[in-house]
């Protein structure tokens, strides 16, 4: 065995134990019929994205899950890979080519793509490098890109069924608009915001008459498109005008008055506009009574030439309030009302949606949800918490049908050809050479790229040679474990059961873990907009990742919001710093002492008592895991190591290492090296590097510890006798050092003490204990009665079965010390009395669990004995 440096150094080793396992292909996975396979896709991140703190609890969650399975046997394959996200991409792109003076439109399509993949190859998949960073143990050389060769064929063939089968269709229809991309966006893309706004009152005039009907809006400007103007058929007020026609202001035009259910009569005056082409529940009443449907903006949300020539032109707000100034000139504004109210902002843009009538492609999904709903009913897939279950079912069973194009030039192209001859148009998985209607070979393809979601939907299955159903395929799908954000379960989650059935007849994954989300001190998200998410590698050269990322895991538990902030990864490097000490004590403490197997040793009752702690952690560990309880089994992992083994074990261990017999020290050692070599193992998941460079210091080591076995619990190392005389040995220990810190004697200063046991049976279990009560308690003396009387000049401490008595001569005033029982025979008293009241609780008593009362009943008696003892103590008894 080699010495590891004085001090825990991260950075000394991290970058270099990555690059070898690259080297060493260690993270490779291949079909393999003598192993089960244990897959995990990533969520491919944008490829213009940088690592967030979210990435780093989700990447680490996912290697945690692989690397344990791949420690346990399996045939472990986690697929990395970025997506080509069009809006975010092409926004970029654009940007970075203004910035040199070049407008994308006046470059056109073809050399506007040049740049992108320039681009690209140039920035793209700074992320990916990033993971690196973490200790991400993904298959490298699996990595795809949502718009490579292979995966690009896969989007078109998946669309090309989707069209032959009758599922994707090209509709005139009503969309949520971007204005600042310029592109229809899905309603899952849209957030809303609570927005002070103006409720503006205006009167139409009813034709003919000299009356008017008031309308109410919080969008003065799409009068200019009104159709209609509505009333509720219940209400009274409008009977005798219904059938009647208004004159829409501005535009001088006529326009009907009809009658509908869906007028709210308390909102307003009751009488509401109908702008069928900019709003969604006008679209319904307009198709309803064969409205006229006048779109009245641009692309950029200008407005257009079918409203009145002094409009054109003019941005949507702009025109807003040219619209208020000459209804106030007409004097047809009644009156300005405060309206707070929630507006659609675009996720992309973050600027407000229009509603704009717009001719796209469509997907049907009533018919593809139906599987997909089955299959969470019937348990075929899980999500952890289960409670995202029930938002899950509230959006597929009322699902709509999917806006499947974008107004886009990076994405892939919609692989539908027009023939401008004759009309025709289809969709083909390559391009057409004529019309197979008239022969023309004039053909234009769609100018549209798809929803950057209808690619990612196919990626659990697509990231193989799909649609080619090779080995790869029907050894790694379906995938295990989905590891994910909750946001995206409509966008992505959902999408994916469904292509997982529509595709390949089955389910994409079994197990779906929902992350939290990583919160600032102040609740808040942490977002790059807000400036509050730190940069994870500032994070990593300061901490390391392994503290990184033990330090998220600890603080995540399942599915519940992660609040973190960067001084809490102290808890981390603590942590590391801790195994790290302790290795390196081991390490000088074993080197001229053979190792032998534990077969082969006598095991004392402290030896035993370490290994069915030990044993016992293996075990939680394992359900712990295998449930998603990441933070459980980080606190089951550092409970172990710093309390069990590092305070208590070592500290014994070192008497016997230093003055024990060669049987004894060896005995040590086979434990101290057994127990080590396990943890690591175990920690070996969330902590990789650290583990990795300790392990290869242990005489006898694997190649590497990524391929070691992960411990399993051994029932023959479950000892429940000596668990319970060593909890009686460190009670003693425990209540020792308590009268030292009470009575403020100094560290250095050995103590006289007498111990009075009432189980008589445990006095030899005392006596085989007394050298270690002795060295961690700090005692000169220890005398073991079977009954005595505490002295004027005797702290007085008391466990279960046992009463301990400290010599205080020379030490601490004595009248302080009967003030300080004093004041535990009223705590005790207290506690006493509040227990018999709870007790002597009719209604406790009958509701109450047996277990319950019989516990409480048994801490009762507990503080009668206690309270006894103290009383006589004060009354130096």
């Amino acid at each position: 065995m080699n010495e590891l440096s004085n001090s825990y150094n991260p950075g000394d080793f991290e970058d270099k134990i990555y690059q070898s396992w690259i080297e060493k292909g260690y993270f490779k996975s291949k079909v393999n019929p003598a192993k089960n396979p244990y897959t995990i896709v990533i969520p491919p991140p944008n490829v213009t994205g940088v690592l967030t703190m979210g990435h780093i609890l989700n990447n680490t969650i996912q290697d945690i899950l692989i690397r344990y399975h791949r420690m346990n046997g399996f045939e472990a394959c986690w697929i990395p890979g970025t997506d080509h996200a069009s809006i975010a991409t092409e926004a970029k792109v654009a940007k970075y080519l203004s910035d040199k003076g070049i407008d994308k439109f006046k470059i056109g399509r073809d050399k506007f793509l040049e740049y992108a993949w320039e681009w690209k190859e140039k920035y793209g998949g700074i992320i990916i490098n990033q993971l690196k960073k973490l200790g991400a143990s993904c298959d490298w050389d699996r990595e795809r890109f949502t718009m490579d060769d292979g995966y690009y064929k896969a989007v078109i063939h998946a669309f090309v069924d989707l069209y032959k089968k009758g599922y994707i269709y090209r509709g005139y229809r009503l969309v949520n608009w971007c204005p600042v991309s310029k592109s229809a966006i899905s309603d899952e893309e849209v957030y809303y915001r609570e927005v002070e706004g103006k409720l503006y009152y205006f009167k139409y005039p009813i034709k003919g008459t000299k009356e008017f009907l008031e309308i109410a809006t919080t969008r003065p400007e799409t009068m200019l498109g009104d159709t209609a103007v509505a009333v509720n058929p219940k209400d009274k007020r409008y009977k005798k005008v219904v059938g009647k026609k208004v004159i829409l202001p501005i535009v001088e035009k006529e326009i009907p008055i009809i009658e509908d259910d869906y007028v709210d009569v308390e909102f307003g005056t009751g009488v509401v506009k109908i702008t069928p082409a900019h709003d969604p529940n006008d679209y319904i009443i307009g198709n309803k009574y064969n409205l006229e449907f006048i779109n009245i903006l641009n692309e950029d949300a200008t407005l257009n030439n079918n409203v009145p020539e002094e409009y054109r032109g003019l941005d949507r707000f702009e025109a807003r309030e040219a619209v208020i100034e000459k209804m106030k000139e007409l004097k047809l504004l009644s009156k300005i009302e405060n309206y707070t109210h929630k507006v659609g902002y675009s996720e992309r843009g973050h600027v407000p949606i229009e509603p704009y009538l717009s001719e796209q492609w469509f997907m049907k999904m009533e018919e593809l949800a139906k599987p997909a709903v089955e299959a969470l009913k019937d348990n075929k897939v899980k999500f952890y918490p289960e409670r995202w279950t029930k938002t899950y079912f509230h959006w597929m069973e009322n699902i709509k049908d999917w806006c499947i194009s974008r107004q886009l030039w990076w994405g892939h192209r919609i692989p539908v050809y027009y023939c401008d001859e004759c009309g025709y148009y289809n969709a083909y998985e390559e391009a057409p050479e004529k019309c197979e209607r008239c022969g023309d070979h004039h053909l234009r393809q769609d100018t549209d790229v798809l929803d950057t979601w209808s690619s990612s939907w196919l990626w659990p299955f697509a990231v193989h040679n799909w649609p080619e159903i090779d080995k790869d395929l029907k050894y790694y799908y379906p995938t295990n474990t989905l590891v994910t954000a909750p946001d995206i379960i409509f966008f992505w989650v959902a999408r994916m059961i469904m292509a997982g059935f529509e595709f390949l007849s089955d389910i994409p994954f079994s197990r779906v873990y929902f992350t939290g989300i990583v919160r600032d001190s102040m609740g808040r998200k942490m977002s790059k907009s807000l400036g509050n998410s730190p940069d994870p590698l500032d994070v990593i050269a300061e901490y390391g990742a392994d503290a990184l990322r033990y330090t998220i895991t600890r603080l995540a538990p399942l599915g519940n919001d992660i609040p973190y902030s960067n001084e809490k990864c102290e808890l981390g490097r603590n942590f590391a710093n801790k195994i790290w000490n302790v290795a390196r004590f081991i390490f000088q403490n074993t080197a001229e002492t053979p190792r032998k197997n534990l077969s082969e040793v006598e095991l004392d009752d402290f030896d035993k008592w370490i290994l069915s702690k030990y044993n016992k952690t293996i075990e939680k560990l394992r359900a712990d895991i295998e449930n998603f309880h990441f933070n459980e089994a980080a606190s089951a992992l550092y409970d172990f190591i710093w309390s069990e083994f590092c305070d208590w074990y070592i500290e014994i261990s070192k008497i016997n290492l230093y003055q024990g017999s060669d049987p004894e020290k060896e005995t040590k050692v086979a434990v101290l090296l057994h127990i080590l070599e396990g943890t690591l193992k175990m920690l070996h998941p969330f902590m990789p590097f650290l583990t990795e460079k300790i392990y290869q210091e242990i005489q006898g080591h694997e190649e590497t510890i990524v391929f070691s076995a992960f411990p399993v619990k051994d029932g023959k190392f479950i000892f429940k006798k000596e668990e319970k005389n060593t909890e009686l040995i460190q009670n003693i220990i425990y209540t020792v050092r308590n009268i030292r810190g009470e009575n403020k004697i100094p560290p250095h200063l050995a103590v006289c003490a007498s111990i009075v046991i009432e189980d008589k049976n445990e006095s030899a279990l005392i006596e085989k204990g007394l050298t270690v009560i002795k060295k961690l308690g700090k005692i000169e003396k220890l005398e073991v009665l079977t009954e005595t009387k505490k002295t004027e000049m005797e702290a007085f401490g008391a466990g279960r079965g046992f009463e301990l008595y400290v010599s205080l001569e020379g030490i601490v005033d004595k009248e302080k010390e009967k003030e300080k029982i004093q004041k535990e025979v009223e705590r005790l008293s207290g506690s006493r009395e509040a227990l018999k009241k709870k007790l002597s609780n009719k209604s406790f008593i009958e509701k109450a669990p047996k277990e319950i009362i019989e516990k409480e009943q048994s801490r009762l008696s507990y503080l009668e004995s206690e309270l006894e003892k103290n009383k006589k103590n004060l009354k130096g008894e």
